[in-house]
């Protein structure tokens, strides 16, 4: 089977060769499974991925199986302990210039290396988040990913006055009442906070 159709949530189709395609899991199961390497180029819907997300994707597959070929070429002969291996938390120059997009696509992509399982895409992906959000606050975190503070005004309180190594100790009372509700009507046992039992 040297072709195959894949047709993205906006009805755009893309042939792309069987083994670019199969850089994802999901779609190799999928001809595996399905029988579809007999049929000529077969169509497989992908509902969750638009057609622009799609397209960026087959490009990180086509460069990756293109660089994965040449390492095969390096590396044949020698056996497997001294093999090149791809550290698993340095993103190459290539795929950090790949992954220099707008947020919302960048997210995108997280979601299509998953859906389809793209391990490798997925981790770039991850770690490239990863590293928008290292060595920031929480307050910058939310103004680069556009997340609303949800915290009350007395929680901010509480969370700056940490951040001032100040002690936060909540206000209590001195002691409590605990119904344990041991199978008797009203079994009570109070605990004094103060440590006066």
């Amino acid at each position: 089977m040297p072709n195959i159709q894949l047709q993205s949530s906006d009805g755009e189709v893309f042939n792309i060769d069987s083994e670019t395609a199969k850089c994802s899991s999901t779609i190799r199961n999928l001809i595996e499974d399905c029988g579809l390497e007999s049929e000529e180029n077969p169509l497989i819907p992908l509902p969750n991925v638009n057609s622009t997300i799609l397209s960026k994707v087959l490009i990180w597959a086509n460069h990756h199986r293109a660089e994965k070929a040449e390492k095969t070429e390096e590396n044949s002969g020698k056996d497997e302990a001294s093999a090149v291996v791809r550290s698993s938390d340095v993103i190459s120059a290539w795929d950090a210039e790949f992954l220099t997009v707008d947020q919302g696509t960048l997210f995108e992509l997280i979601l299509a290396a998953n859906y389809l399982d793209i391990k490798e895409l997925l981790s770039v992906a991850c770690m490239t988040v990863a590293n928008m959000i290292k060595g920031h606050t929480a307050e910058e975190i939310r103004q680069t990913f556009h997340i609303p503070n949800d915290f009350s005004p007395s929680e901010e309180e509480l969370l700056h006055k940490d951040r001032d190594n100040e002690p936060v100790i909540p206000e209590v009372e001195s002691s409590y009442v605990f119904n344990l509700n041991k199978g008797s009507p009203n079994f009570k046992f109070e605990l004094d906070l103060l440590g006066n039992f």
